[in-house]
């Protein structure tokens, strides 16, 4: 439920939407995204979260990320830090969970609503500390992927739970058609 006159937020956990939609077999159209909660309420600020890995001379998100500064969106960013596990795997660790929970309290006394974009447990107590502030908190994520993507007692605590797969319509990006294969004019 949104309210015309309310001011909103949104806090974008960027991995954790993006793992969402690929479950969910979609892209997000973020210009459409902001589009929807802009028509929805007063929209003060979009924040999406990710980590860089700076050691790539390319990441595949570098383009979404400028795109995104250009459009409207405050960009929160971090280096994401490069390991090896256990056994020998290489893995990347970038967490955003801190910057995420005190950009959202920093902006609570102006906030009516905040929608928060990840299913991720640890935003519980998050939640829970706006709502005392008296900002109703929706949360967006999917419990129709297996497993599903939102922490049990994260929805619990959420004033509201928006299912994204229900968004598909409204922020989906269109599939990419398949270019068919031109004829060079040859006859056989």
């Amino acid at each position: 439920m949104f309210y015309k006159d309310e001011r909103l937020a949104l806090f974008i956990d960027g991995a954790n939407l993006f793992a969402a939609g690929k479950q969910l077999g979609f892209d997000i159209d973020y210009k459409l995204l902001r589009q929807e909660f802009m028509r929805r309420g007063k929209l003060l600020r979009a924040f999406y979260y990710t980590a860089l890995l700076e050691s790539e001379e390319y990441s595949p998100i570098r383009p979404l990320v400028d795109w995104l500064q250009y459009n409207g969106y405050t960009m929160i960013t971090k280096p994401a830090k490069e390991y090896t596990d256990s056994t020998g795997r290489r893995k990347i660790k970038g967490n955003m969970d801190i910057e995420l929970a005190v950009n959202a309290m920093e902006l609570a006394h102006r906030l009516d609503h905040a929608v928060l974009f990840s299913g991720d447990g640890d935003f519980r107590p998050l939640v829970e500390a706006l709502q005392r502030q008296g900002v109703r908190v929706s949360v967006v994520s999917t419990i129709r992927s297996q497993p599903p993507m939102i922490a049990d007692d994260l929805r619990r605590q959420a004033d509201s739970f928006i299912e994204l797969d229900e968004l598909r319509d409204v922020i989906g990006r269109p599939p990419r058609e398949q270019r068919p294969e031109r004829d060079n004019g040859a006859e056989g």
